[in-house]
């Protein structure tokens, strides 16, 4: 069966998506110039390598929650899954392009959506798995089917501003939080009763107020 190997070569937001979704850019190259593919059924696990960078202070207090206290990173900063994706590609010789379009959360329950949010700057190292079917055509034009070798990964470094900028497009200056039912049956009470217009002001007045600044005698 002819093989494969898979590039990422770049990620974009989706112009005209209602929801948050990234493109990323692969490019598929065959071993052999002269190979023929009649059609590609292309799988992809995408998986984030927390310990291929370097944190701030301020990025590993907001990850406390994910790897625990900095000092036992050693052992908790682990691979996480990010997602699943796939792609159809279409007949090609040699080489060609396709978009793996991935979905994305700013729900801060989801451990990618807080992970990402935590990045103040730098790139996001991502580890892509593929798998899938190969169909092409054998010496005599016979279809054959053939499995992508289970070992076919490739690595990317996506700046994590990229993320940053597809939610601000999307959700600007906000953020989502997703509550128990009976958590948000009693804010909603709670701001009946107090006649508040708005859930930020229902936010501020639980919220502990800062203390006033002495004034120097």
């Amino acid at each position: 069966m002819p093989d494969l190997d898979f590039q990422v070569a770049g990620v974009e937001p989706a112009s005209n998506g209602l929801t948050p979704l990234l493109h990323f850019k692969l490019r598929i190259t065959g071993a052999d110039p002269q190979d023929q593919f009649h059609a590609v059924l292309l799988n992809a696990q995408i998986q984030i390598q927390p310990a291929q960078r370097a944190y701030t202070p301020d990025e590993q207090a907001k990850l406390v929650e994910l790897f625990g206290e900095p000092k036992r990173w050693s052992e908790t900063l682990r691979n996480r899954l990010w997602a699943h994706t796939n792609s159809n590609v279409g007949a090609f010789t040699g080489s060609t392009e396709a978009v793996l379009a991935v979905p994305c959360s700013f729900d801060l329950n989801v451990a990618s959506a807080k992970y990402f949010h935590a990045l103040e700057g730098g790139e996001v190292a991502l580890l892509f798995l593929f798998s899938g079917t190969v169909f092409y055509p054998s010496p005599d034009g016979r279809l054959q089917v053939g499995r992508i070798s289970w070992n076919k990964e490739c690595t990317f470094r996506m700046p994590a501003q990229t993320w940053r900028d597809l939610m601000d497009r999307l959700y600007p200056n906000s953020a989502w939080l997703a509550l128990r039912r009976d958590a948000f049956e009693q804010l909603c009470r709670y701001k009946r009763e107090r006649g508040l217009m708005t859930w930020e002001d229902v936010i501020e007045q639980l919220l502990p107020q800062p203390e006033p600044e002495e004034v120097p005698a």
